[in-house]
C-alpha cells in the first residue's frame, strides 16, 4: 500500500445500528475508502467476489452463515483481501477456529473507537491485528499442545527462523516476501513448513509462542 493511497473497505456485518457506526468511523478515518456493506455473510461473499477491496471487516455470529465458514469461502475465492474478525465473541474456540482458518486480524466490538480504527490502520499496513485482551487465549492455548519447549529445539532452519522473526513483528506474507527480497508463494511454503514442526496451525500463534520463547531466555 503506498502511503498516498486510500485501502478500500466492505463490511459484512448483520446488525444495521453497528454496521452504520463502522461505516461512519471508515469514512471519517483519511487512509481508508468504504466501498462496500453486507448485512449477511452470503452477500458478503459475492460483494468480495466482485469489489476486490483491501480489507474485509467480518462479523462472526450471522443469522444466514457463521463468519468462519464466510472467511473460508473467501480465502477459497483466492483474493488477496485481509480478513480482520470484528466480534463480540472473546471465546477461545472462536478466536482460534478463526486464525486457523486464515483470519488477518480478530478484533473485539467493545473496543474504543480510536482503538479500534488504529488497529485497522496497523492492519492496513500488514501487521496481523488482535485485541490485547485476547493474547492470554492464545497463550493458554499454546500450553496445552505438546510441541517444541525452546526455538533451539525446533530445528528451524536459517530461512524459517528469519520468516518467524517476521511473524512476530505480525508481518504478512507480501510484506515478509518484499523485505526478504523472495517470492509470496515462497514465503506460504517456509510458513506451512515452520507450522508442521512447531505443531501449530496459525501464524499468530507461532509468533505468540517464539515471542513467549524469547522472553523466557532473556528473564
Amino acid at each position: 500500500m503506498n502511503p498516498s493511497d486510500t485501502y478500500t473497505i466492505l463490511v459484512v456485518d448483520d446488525h444495521p445500528l453497528f454496521r452504520k457506526g463502522v461505516i461512519q468511523l471508515i469514512q471519517a478515518t483519511p487512509e481508508f475508502r468504504f466501498v462496500g456493506e453486507a448485512p449477511s455473510g452470503k452477500e458478503g461473499i459475492q460483494l468480495a467476489q466482485r469489489l476486490h477491496p483491501d480489507m474485509i471487516l467480518l462479523d462472526l455470529n450471522m443469522k444466514d452463515m457463521n463468519g468462519v465458514d464466510v472467511l473460508k469461502a473467501i480465502k477459497d475465492e483466492g483474493l488477496d483481501s485481509r480478513v480482520i474478525m470484528l466480534t463480540v465473541s472473546d471465546q477461545a474456540d472462536d478466536l482460534m477456529a478463526a486464525l486457523q482458518a486464515g483470519a488477518d486480524g480478530y478484533l473485539l466490538k467493545d473496543m474504543e473507537p480510536e482503538d479500534l480504527m488504529q488497529k485497522l490502520v496497523e492492519a492496513a499496513h500488514g501487521k496481523i491485528t488482535i485485541s490485547e485482551r485476547l493474547t492470554q487465549l492464545l497463550v493458554a492455548s499454546l500450553r496445552e499442545k505438546s510441541r517444541p519447549t525452546s526455538l533451539a529445539e525446533a530445528g528451524l532452519t536459517e530461512q524459517e527462523s528469519r520468516i518467524l522473526d517476521h511473524l512476530i513483528g505480525g508481518k504478512s506474507n507480501k510484506l515478509i516476501a518484499r523485505d526478504m527480497n523472495i517470492a509470496e508463494g515462497t514465503v506460504k511454503v517456509h510458513v506451512k513448513h515452520l507450522l508442521k514442526k512447531l505443531n501449530l496451525r496459525s501464524r499468530v500463534e507461532a509468533a505468540v509462542w517464539a515471542d513467549r520463547c524469547r522472553r523466557q531466555v532473556k528473564s
